[in-house]
């Protein structure tokens, strides 16, 4: 029984999981018209190529809820190249009765600075002790758009061949989240998206991310199905940017995670960097 608690835990629970980044946390997962760090490779793989510099990004959550056995990390990494961004990553969710992994590679093209689009493939595996395992493979697509300089629009579209564990179906969320992000100043960022699961209903998703001083972000979210509200902190010093992110559930409590990116030949703010690379003013 307590096995079976545990499994009918993981399956409402698991599309969280879907979504690293201690950053994208602490935005309620609003930032999909944003997505200009390592991390996009599962949030949005089109913002990959808004990033003209290599990084590395390790998120960790040990025990969510207090519950070590809903344990997940992440690891990611980009490469930008002349003809688009490239990028793979992994993830392990779970403990030894029932286990997710999965491993991830992405493209990313920048049309003109202006229009981007990424398109992921997915190999998830799970494990359940005494009931076997199985893997699946499924795509993941998004886009991204600058309307102006300052507002974008994007969408992410995630397992889009509704592929599945065994024989039933949806085992695997099917998920489409679009929105738009402003830039009200160089330093404050607003961030508001509808994400549609095919098997609930849509949520709002609101996020605000400000630079308070030069190397310290406060971000705060909220979205309303489930309700749930976040908040968290950035310390970017050179080519490190540490994150904090907490947020509270509303059946489950509240919980925490961090996560760490490493940006190899960045040398100032992220934001400023990337319109310049851009070519925004």
């Amino acid at each position: 029984m307590k096995y079976l608690s545990l499994i009918l835990l993981f399956t409402s629970f698991t599309f969280a999981q879907f979504n690293p980044g201690a950053k994208q946390i602490s935005l309620a997962n609003s930032d999909v018209a944003t997505s200009n760090d390592v991390f996009s490779l599962f949030n949005n793989p089109a913002g990959l190529s808004q990033v003209n510099w290599r990084e590395i990004g390790i998120y960790y959550s040990p025990a969510p809820f207090g519950l070590t056995e809903l344990a997940n990390g992440y690891v990611a990494f980009s490469e930008p190249l002349n003809f688009g961004s490239l990028s793979v990553g992994g993830m392990t969710y779970g403990y030894e009765v029932y286990r997710e992994s999965r491993i991830v590679g992405a493209y990313s093209y920048n049309y003109q600075n202006k229009f981007f689009a990424g398109i992921a493939i997915n190999y998830h595996t799970v494990s359940i002790q005494n009931y076997g395992s199985d893997y699946s493979i499924y795509f993941n697509i998004g886009g991204l758009s600058y309307l102006t300089n300052d507002l974008r629009f994007g969408f992410y579209f995630h397992n889009i061949n509704r592929a599945s564990f065994g024989k039933e179906k949806d085992h695997i969320p099917v998920v489409i989240n679009s929105g738009i992000s402003y830039d009200l100043f160089a330093t404050l960022t607003l961030n508001a998206a509808v994400e549609k699961d095919i098997k609930h209903k849509n949520s709002f998703l609101f996020g605000v991310d400000y630079d308070l001083i030069e190397y310290l972000s406060i971000r705060t979210g909220f979205s309303n199905e489930p309700s749930k509200f976040s908040a968290g902190i950035g310390i970017n010093y050179s080519i490190l940017s540490l994150d904090y992110a907490m947020f509270t559930h509303s059946d489950l409590g509240l919980t925490h995670q961090v996560g760490l990116v490493i940006s190899f030949d960045k040398d100032g703010n992220r934001k400023e960097l990337i319109r310049k690379f851009l070519g925004i003013k």
